[in-house]
């Protein structure tokens, strides 16, 4: 017989849902299914409880209203570490200590103020002539209806954009088929990123070690400077990396795709459910689409692929139906938990003269895929509802539950300091894709079939399709 690990529990800490497995606990239940198992633990313990998972002893906080506590308290409950160490590993860099690499990881989170602001308005420029040269291109192509793979389409287009964008055109004849080729790479590595989250070691996992390898050499200082026109937040990457002699040059590279993954390995499959779920949606898209045209006549602009689009970030920012269709489309896909850990035994005081009793290392987690579809928020939240964002035709950011006011209601982007620093110019990126996208061409689905989320990412941000699907466009008349 086996024996879960003995957990003496202490006064005030939260029930324990041990699992009978040694060290895996409830870790393939939790894999299976994590939103069924953590509304299951829900009915039966209440808001908060302990998980044992794979060694670890997680306290998961439900309710919306405890989640200010947890993020207000980033100095008792650090989230950077467990990133760090989780990303040396992915990655192939060595981890970021203070010893070894001083102010390595300020300087790196200061370099984010590229990615706001005016810097934000200059990538953002830079990347919708970008999108629309790509597009541009694919006009080219297309003289009557194009049939293609939405997945596979969203992935070269967007990917292509991005990685031209940050890291400048590869200037070889066959400049176009390089990216591709990096970009079938990323595939292949992306696909073995949550057994390398899960702590899985690289050499259990085929033909990864040797993939991610040469995405890394993609990234040696021989090879980027020969791409012409990269941004100033990767210029200013490369810059610090040179101040630290004990980085080699294959750490530094690795640190530069480690960059490109977090820039478009969400980015990616967000775009094609925002695209999917107009697409399966007239009304959603003659909105949608009602609304850039719209914006482009009171702009004096016009569309097609000759016609070079200029749009400010408040003229992005005003496309409400086209950011609330956005936003409902990360409501559904998206899945990430939101983690800290405990750096000190520590008494956690919550909302209601409540208390949890946390040790040195304990993890605490909020995993707002259950907010996103919580029936008492969010009206039939397995609907899809362009508009749900939008009340009296403006920006709608009241929520609900039990009749008190929501401060976090949507969070596709993590929270308090853990939220993803790239998050404007990832909404950006998006936005622009849909505007060109809806601007060029008349878009309908192929195949009449519905795809479905794909759980082996859940905790890890946006879910990936469990089937691609195929559509078709062509030049509107």
């Amino acid at each position: 017989f086996f024996f879960p690990p003995v957990f003496n529990r202490k006064t005030g800490e939260p029930p324990l849902i041990n699992g009978w497995i040694p060290y895996l606990g409830k870790a393939l239940i939790f894999r299976k299914d994590a939103y069924k198992f953590l509304l299951d633990q829900q009915k039966k313990f209440g808001d908060i409880f302990t998980v044992h998972i794979a060694g670890r002893y997680i306290t998961f906080i439900m309710d919306p209203f405890q989640y200010v506590y947890v993020i207000r308290n980033s100095k008792q409950l650090e989230f950077h570490e467990f990133a760090n160490k989780m990303a040396s590993k992915t990655f192939d860099y060595p981890a970021l200590s203070k010893g070894k690499f001083p102010d390595l990881k300020e300087n790196l989170h200061r370099i984010y103020q590229y990615l706001q602001g005016k810097p934000l308005d200059i990538i953002s420029d830079h990347m919708m002539k970008n999108l629309q040269d790509i597009f541009e291109w694919k006009c080219s192509q297309a003289t009557d209806w194009e049939t293609e793979k939405m997945y596979k389409f969203c992935c070269s287009v967007m990917f292509e954009a991005s990685f031209v964008t940050l890291y400048g055109r590869v200037p070889a004849a066959d400049g176009r088929k390089v990216i591709s080729e990096i970009r079938d790479k990323f595939i292949k590595f992306d696909a073995s990123f949550p057994y390398l989250a899960a702590n899985i070691p690289i050499e259990l996992l085929g033909a990864t070690k040797k993939v991610r390898k040469e995405l890394i050499h993609h990234f040696l200082l021989q090879n980027m400077t020969k791409w012409l026109g990269g941004s100033k937040v990767v210029q200013a990457r490369q810059d610090i990396f040179e101040k630290y002699e004990l980085l080699g040059d294959y750490d530094k590279a690795a640190h530069h795709f480690a960059f490109l993954w977090a820039s478009v390995g969400n980015t990616i499959p967000a775009t094609f459910w925002a695209m999917y779920y107009l697409l399966r949606h007239p009304e959603a898209l003659a909105a949608v689409r009602d609304e850039i045209d719209h914006l482009l006549q009171s702009t004096g602009q016009k569309r097609g692929p000759t016609y070079n689009i200029l749009l400010t970030r408040e003229q992005l920012d005003n496309l409400v139906y086209l950011e609330s269709a956005l936003n409902e489309s990360l409501r559904m896909c998206s899945s990430s938990m939101n983690i800290r850990i405990s750096q000190e035994d520590f008494v956690l005081k919550l909302e209601g003269n409540q208390e949890v009793v946390l040790r040195k290392g304990d993890w605490i987690a909020l995993y707002p895929q259950i907010l996103h579809m919580d029936p008492e928020v969010y009206e039939d939240p397995k609907e899809y509802k362009f508009d749900r964002y939008i009340e009296n035709g403006k920006k709608k950011t009241t929520f609900y539950k039990a009749g008190r006011k929501l401060k976090y209601f949507l969070m596709p982007f993590g929270s308090g300091i853990s939220m993803c620093p790239g998050r404007f110019l990832a909404m950006n990126e998006m936005k622009m894709f849909l505007f060109i996208l809806l601007s060029h061409f008349d878009v309908e689905l192929a195949e009449n079939k519905a795809v479905r989320l794909d759980n082996s990412r859940m905790g890890l941000g946006i879910l990936l399709p469990d089937a691609d699907i195929a559509f078709r466009y062509k030049l509107r008349s």
